[in-house]
C-alpha cells in the first residue's frame, strides 16, 4: 500500500509445561521463555507501532513476593527497550548473585518475567492516545491469585456504550471509556462472580482458607467465565488472557474477524496472531500450527491441561481479506500463494489495458509489500508469452529457421524495477507547496529501465485515500516518460469503513468514495446524497438487528469501471504527460485467490456483525455533516 494506515494489534502466549531447570538443562538458559517470546513479537512487529507491552505469571511463589509482572514501552523501538530492561535486570542479579543465578528457583523468585506464564503485546493504535497506559497488557490486580487477571487483545468493538452502560447498571465505576478497559472488567467481573460462588459453597465445608483458596483455583470454571463475559459483545477480536494462579486462554470472535493460530508439544503451548513466527521460532511444520476456531476458546489449566471449546455460537465466518492482501507477513505459505493469485488473476485486464504490446510495456511494482502479487502477475504473463511462442511456432511449421525461432523465444515479458522508496527523506517541512514537493521524491526512479514511449504497468497492494498516489507515485513515474501508465490494485476498491481493528472509519477518506460523490454530482443524481443521509437518520432509531447498509445506495447508479475511471481522474495531476489508468481487482477475484477469507465489508458494505451496519450508516452522517467524530 502506497500510504500506511494503521491496522492491527498483535499477541504472543507462551505457557511452558515443565519445570524451568528442564529448559537449563536443555537448552542451557534460563531464559527460554522469555527469548522466544522475543522472537514471536519481534517477528509479529508489522504489528505494532505504537508500542507494546509483556505480563507473566509465576506458579506456587510464596506468599509476600510478586507473582505478576508487567513491562511496557511507547519508545521508538518498544520491543527492544522492553526485553533489555529484563536482559538488564537478569545480569545485574547474576552480578549480585552468581551463585544463585544458577539456581531455577532462584532465579524465579528474584528476576521478573522468569516464570511459567508469559503474555506479550504489540499495538497499533486505530484510536486515542499513544501513552503508556493505553498499551496492553492491562492488568486487574488483586490480594487472591484467583481475582487478579491480565489481559491483552487484537480488537476493536462496536457497542463499546452498551457494555460501558451495562458495567455502570452493574453498580462498577470504570475508570476509563474504552474497549480495552470494558473488555478488562466485563471478565473481571465475571471473574469475581465465579469466585465468590466457589467461596460461598465451600466456605462451610472447608475451615482452613487457604486450602479454600487452593481449591477456587482447581474449580474455577473458565468456559463459564468467558461464556457470561462475552455474549453482548459485538467486533472483531481475538484476547488473550492469565489468570493469577496460573490459567490462561485465548478467544477468537465468532465471525473468525481476527486471527490467532497456536501450537502445542510436551514442551510449550504458544499463541499468536500470525502462523509463521510459530514456525519460525519452534521451527515446526506447518501442520503442526492449529487456528483457533471462530467463537473458539483456547483454555491452558495451571496443570498442563490444553483445551480447545466453543464459548459462544459461532457465526458464518468472515475471515478478514486484508489480513491477505497486506497486513499479515507474507512469508506465511497459504498467504504467499494467495497474494500471487491477486497479481496473476489481474493480468487479463492488464492485456487488454496494453493492447497486448507486451513488448512496449515494463512491469513493476511499488511499493515493496506488493512485491509478491507482482511474482504472480510475471508468473501469469510468463505463461501467456508461452502459451504465444507455441501458436507462433506451430504457425511456422516447416518454414521455421533458427533466426526465426530466436525472435519467438525472446517474446516474453519485461520487467524492472522502476521505483526505489527512500526511507532517509521525511517531508518536514509544513509548508504544502514545498512539503508536496518533497513528498514527489520520496521514491527515487530507476533511470533507463523505461524506455520513452513504453507502457508502465504498476502494481500495488491497495489504494485507499490515494493521496500518496496523487501527489508522489504517478509524478515520479512520469518522469520516465512513458507513452501510458497503468496503475494496478491487488486489492478491490475500498468503498466503506471497517470498525473491527483497521483505521479506516471515516468514509470521507476513501478515493472511492470521493469518486461516486463526484459521478453524483456530474450527473445530476445529487440529491441521492440527502436521501441517503436521511435513511441513515432513520436507520438509527431501529434495534442493531433490523439496520441496512443504506450506504450501498451511493455506488449503485454507476459500473465499476466508471467508478475506477472517476478515480483515475481525481489522482492525476494537471502535469502528467503520460495517460493515466486504474485497474482494480474484483470482489469476485478477491474470494477465488482467498476463499477461506470471505470477509470483505470494506469492499461491498456486507458486514459479519449488526455492530458493522450501524457504524457504517454513522459514518455516512458523520460525513454529510462534516463531522469528524468517531462513529463508534
Amino acid at each position: 500500500m502506497s500510504e500506511a494506515i494503521k491496522h492491527e494489534c498483535g499477541i504472543a502466549m507462551i505457557r511452558l509445561l515443565k519445570p524451568l531447570e528442564y529448559y537449563q538443562q536443555k537448552y542451557g538458559s534460563l531464559s527460554y521463555g522469555i527469548s522466544k517470546l522475543c522472537l514471536l513479537m519481534e517477528k509479529q512487529h508489522n504489528r505494532g507501532q505504537d508500542g507494546a507491552g509483556i505480563a507473566g505469571v509465576k506458579f506456587d511463589i510464596e506468599p509476600g513476593n510478586h507473582y505478576i509482572s508487567r513491562e511496557r514501552s511507547v519508545s521508538s523501538t518498544p520491543i527492544k527497550d522492553i526485553f533489555a530492561q529484563v536482559g538488564r535486570e537478569y545480569e545485574q542479579f547474576k552480578t549480585a548473585h552468581p551463585e544463585a543465578a544458577k539456581d531455577a528457583a532462584e532465579v524465579k523468585n528474584n528476576v521478573r518475567f522468569f516464570g511459567e506464564l508469559l503474555l506479550g503485546h504489540l499495538r497499533y493504535g486505530t484510536f486515542g492516545r499513544n501513552s503508556i497506559e493505553a498499551c496492553h497488557p492491562f492488568l486487574r490486580e488483586n490480594n487472591w491469585m484467583t481475582r487478579s487477571l491480565v489481559v491483552a487483545g487484537n480488537f476493536n468493538l462496536t457497542n463499546v456504550d452498551e457494555l460501558f452502560n451495562h458495567l455502570v447498571e452493574l453498580g462498577q465505576q470504570p475508570k476509563e471509556y474504552s474497549d480495552s478497559v470494558t473488555m478488562l472488567e466485563k471478565i473481571g467481573h465475571f471473574l469475581d462472580e465465579e469466585n465468590t460462588r466457589l467461596f460461598r459453597s465451600m466456605r462451610t465445608k472447608i475451615a482452613d482458607r487457604r486450602e479454600i483458596s487452593a481449591t477456587i483455583a482447581r474449580e474455577i470454571d473458565i468456559l463459564k467465565i468467558l461464556k457470561h463475559s462475552c455474549r453482548k459483545w459485538d467486533g472483531g477480536y481475538v484476547i488473550g488472557g492469565i489468570i493469577g494462579h496460573g490459567d490462561a486462554f485465548v478467544i477468537r470472535d465468532p465471525a473468525g474477524i481476527r486471527p490467532a493460530f497456536y501450537y502445542q508439544d510436551d514442551e510449550v503451548v504458544v499463541v499468536t496472531s500470525e502462523r509463521p513466527p510459530i514456525q519460525t521460532a519452534f521451527n515446526v511444520p506447518i501442520d503442526s500450527v492449529k487456528e483457533l476456531g471462530p467463537g473458539n476458546a483456547l483454555i491452558i489449566r495451571k496443570n498442563g491441561k490444553v483445551s480447545e471449546e466453543q464459548y459462544i455460537k459461532p457465526l458464518k465466518k468472515k475471515s478478514c481479506s486484508f489480513e491477505r492482501i497486506y497486513f499479515s507477513r507474507g512469508s506465511d505459505r497459504d498467504i504467499y500463494l494467495e497474494r500471487k493469485k491477486l497479481g496473476a488473476l489481474l493480468v487479463p485486464d492488464v492485456l487488454k489495458e496494453v493492447d497486448y504490446d507486451l513488448e512496449n510495456t515494463v512491469f513493476s511494482y511499488i511499493p515493496n509489500t506488493a512485491e509478491t502479487c507482482y511474482l504472480g502477475m510475471v508468473d501469469a504473463l510468463e505463461d501467456y508469452c508461452v502459451e504465444q511462442q507455441r501458436e507462433k511456432i506451430l504457425q511456422l511449421g516447416s518454414d521455421i529457421t533458427p533466426e526465426k525461432l530466436d525472435q519467438v523465444l525472446k517474446f516474453r515479458p519485461r520487467t524492472e524495477k522502476v521505483a526505489i522508496k527512500d526511507a532517509k527523506l521525511r517531508t518536514f517541512i509544513s509548508d504544502d507547496s514545498q512539503r508536496n514537493e518533497l513528498a514527489a521524491h520520496v521514491y527515487d526512479i530507476t533511470y533507463g529501465a523505461v524506455r520513452a514511449g513504453d507502457n508502465l504497468v504498476v502494481i500495488d497492494d491497495s489504494i485507499v485515500r490515494g493521496t500518496t498516489m496523487r501527489e508522489s507515485i504517478l509524478r515520479i513515474l512520469d518522469r520516465t516518460n512513458p507513452k501510458k501508465i497503468v496503475v494496478v490494485s491487488s486489492a478491490p476498491q475500498i468503498r466503506y469503513p471497517d470498525c473491527y481493528g483497521i483505521d479506516m472509519a471515516r468514509m470521507g477518506r476513501f478515493i472511492a468514495f470521493d469518486a461516486a460523490i463526484a459521478l453524483l454530482k456530474e450527473n445530476g443524481q445529487e440529491q441521492l446524497i440527502k436521501e441517503v443521509y436521511l435513511a441513515a437518520k432513520a436507520q438509527i432509531k431501529l434495534p442493531d438487528t433490523k439496520k441496512n447498509n443504506v450506504t450501498k445506495q451511493i455506488y449503485e447508479p454507476f459500473t465499476y469501471e466508471q467508478v475506477s475511471n472517476k478515480i483515475m481522474e481525481l489522482l492525476t495531476p494537471e502535469s502528467i504527460q503520460a495517460e493515466v489508468s486504474f485497474i482494480y481487482q474484483t470482489v469476485d477475484k478477491l474470494h477465488l485467490a482467498c476463499p477461506e477469507h470471505s470477509g470483505d465489508w470494506y469492499f461491498t458494505g456486507d458486514y459479519p456483525t449488526p455492530g458493522g451496519v450501524r457504524v457504517v450508516n454513522q459514518s455516512f452522517i458523520n460525513y454529510y455533516e462534516g463531522s469528524n467524530a468517531r462513529a463508534y
